[in-house]
């Protein structure tokens, strides 16, 4: 297992998409008391990596290519790339099933970053509307709503009341996509993952562990 000593009060084991342990322990905890605890959780772990092996996980590269597959809300959709010498910058559009790029040059790099922009739009635009739509529903609203570039993490809530999104959500169902925004939202009244907090999560979200199980699962190909 990979050990991390963090500021924290209780240990985290955690499996990642390559069939890692990955341990979060507090700091100062003796590793024969880790130990103890992995041990104890063997049947579990066990598990996850059964489940990995049987998923088949593989690091996503994606090359920018005519006929490449990029997801968007759920669904996988075909790119289309036409060269046009008479435009500036690459221009992205969706249509009939299609991500169509129109492009001055077909520069994999250059492709990359319009992805990313146009990523990074349709998610600010879409978890915009999803907030505005379940700020009823948590009884509280952020004071800002940014989207970055946050790897590790599928949202984040502030102490002053922002609320940062990875851009990648935007790839995931819509519904996964409305449970993200809901847990982010309700850190802005519980700023902890207590029993309260997830008893909010599910008055709003009643089947959240299946969305959050998702992301467990798929989120490892939406990361490139």
């Amino acid at each position: 297992f990979v050990l991390e000593y963090r500021k924290r009060k209780t240990m985290s084991i955690r499996i990642d998409h390559t069939g890692r342990v990955l341990v979060a322990a507090p700091r100062g905890l003796a590793q024969d008391k880790i130990i103890e605890l992995l041990k104890s959780k063997s049947k579990w772990i066990l598990n996850k990596l059964k489940e990995v092996e049987e998923i088949g996980y593989e690091e996503v590269q994606k090359e920018f290519v005519d006929g490449e597959f990029f997801m968007y809300l759920g669904e996988n959709y075909p790119l289309h790339i036409e060269i046009y010498d008479c435009i500036k910058k690459p221009e992205i559009s969706m249509v009939q099933n299609r991500i169509y790029i129109r492009t001055p040059k077909n520069d994999s790099e250059l492709l990359k970053k319009a992805m990313e922009k146009w990523y990074r739009e349709k998610c600010f635009m879409t978890i915009r509307q999803r907030v505005d739509y379940y700020k009823e529903f948590v009884g509280k609203e952020p004071n800002n709503i940014k989207v970055k570039e946050q790897k590790k993490r599928w949202g984040s809530c502030t102490s002053r009341g922002d609320i940062l999104f990875n851009w990648r959500c935007i790839m995931a169902p819509m519904e996964v996509v409305d449970y993200i925004v809901v847990h982010e939202m309700c850190h802005l009244i519980h700023m902890n993952h207590s029993k309260m907090f997830w008893q909010l999560v599910e008055s709003v979200i009643p089947d959240y562990k299946e969305k959050r199980d998702w992301l467990k699962k798929y989120g490892v190909f939406m990361n490139w």
